[in-house]
């Protein structure tokens, strides 16, 4: 089969490996119909992250079961089923307590596992991680589901850890696609006022499209006075989705005092943490990995009801055999997100 791995800094390459097989009785092996570049697969990309050359990359996808093994229940071949970015065994203590992403037998894809940039994915167990879908989905319908594996749910996640409520307002601080979709998942939780802050000039318009009431620019030196300002004294949640220390640093400058950050961006760069304003405008900190699996039936449920739609954050579709391009559209900021699809995966 055909599969993305990371040569080299910059260097995307397609590689011919061998068909994933059942190797455990609760795995299953699934055909990927819909992939997708994540603005995380920049940093190892853009060497500003640790990778061995040869990693497999994607953990962005959707496909349709091809074979399961003995022990799985919950699966038929010919499934569609939504894959979260992590699997996991779903019965240890931190699967039990609602955090999967941090199961002591789960994992990633890509890396050392396989990756969803690729023809086809081994699943370890694949009954507590997949998620079937009716067979009968149209590629409308696709598009809407990929964003769910990864970045929709981030987004939603930072709103949890924020305490987004209906009526409220939220600070949303990060333009790319988990950044649109926190806006859109402030909007899904009824929040009354939500205030979206990128570098894009670009992203504006999809960040109002997406619900927020208010749109500045991260760079501007005004922007944090002028929420404070507007806020009367800062916003009760702040959804950090950048993951920088600027983002950081503005998150906390635009919190209001017993306001609580919710921070999703994949750190990168944050030399440090200035706990003791924290302390003093107690000013809480909630961070982590998203643990999309807790979070996909009900976003799945809203996806097929129509009520939930963030296939937009997808701006560019590419084949598999493109996939080293929209490596380049993505580091390029060309696009928000950019869908890849195997050969033969539509329909």
């Amino acid at each position: 089969m055909k599969a993305t791995v990371l040569q080299g800094v910059g260097e995307i390459r397609l590689v011919d490996l061998p068909d994933p097989v059942l190797r455990e009785p609760t795995d299953a092996v699934v055909r990927v119909r819909l992939a997708a570049v994540c603005g995380s697969d920049l940093w190892p990309y853009r060497g500003q992250e640790a990778f061995r050359a040869g990693d497999r990359m994607g953990h962005e996808w959707i496909g349709t079961v091809e074979e399961t093994g003995s022990e799985v229940t919950r699966l038929r071949k010919g499934d569609l089923v939504v894959a979260p970015f992590a699997f996991a065994d779903g019965d240890c203590p931190a699967c039990r307590d609602g955090v999967p992403t941090s199961c002591g037998r789960g994992g990633f894809w890509g890396g050392g596992n396989d990756g969803g940039q690729a023809e086809a994915v081994r699943v370890p167990f694949a009954d507590a991680t997949l998620v079937p879908i009716r067979s009968d989905v149209d590629d409308d319908l696709a598009r809407r589901l990929l964003p769910l594996t990864d970045v929709m749910a981030t987004g939603h996640h930072a709103t949890v850890l924020a305490g987004v409520v209906r009526g409220g307002t939220v600070v949303v601080i990060g333009d790319g696609a988990v950044g649109l979709c926190a806006v859109l998942a402030a909007r899904r939780a009824g929040a009354e006022r939500i205030i979206s802050v990128g570098r894009h000039p670009e992203r504006a318009e999809q960040a109002r499209r997406f619900g927020a009431t208010d749109v500045h620019h991260a760079d501007d030196p005004e922007t944090a006075g002028l929420i404070v300002e507007y806020t009367g004294g800062g916003a009760a949640s702040v959804a950090e989705c950048a993951g920088t220390q600027s983002a950081l640093d503005l998150a906390l400058a635009v919190t209001r005092p017993g306001g609580v950050i919710g921070s999703v961006g994949v750190p990168n760069g944050i030399e440090r943490v200035d706990l003791y304003r924290f302390f003093r405008a107690n000013v809480g900190l909630r961070a982590g990995v998203a643990p999309v699996r807790v979070y996909l039936d009900a976003l799945i449920a809203d996806v097929l009801a129509g009520t939930l739609d963030p296939a937009p954050v997808l701006t560019a579709e590419m084949a598999l055999h493109d996939v080293a391009d929209a490596y380049q559209v993505m580091d390029r900021r060309k696009a928000i997100k950019v869908a890849v699809r195997p050969a033969g995966g539509s329909g």
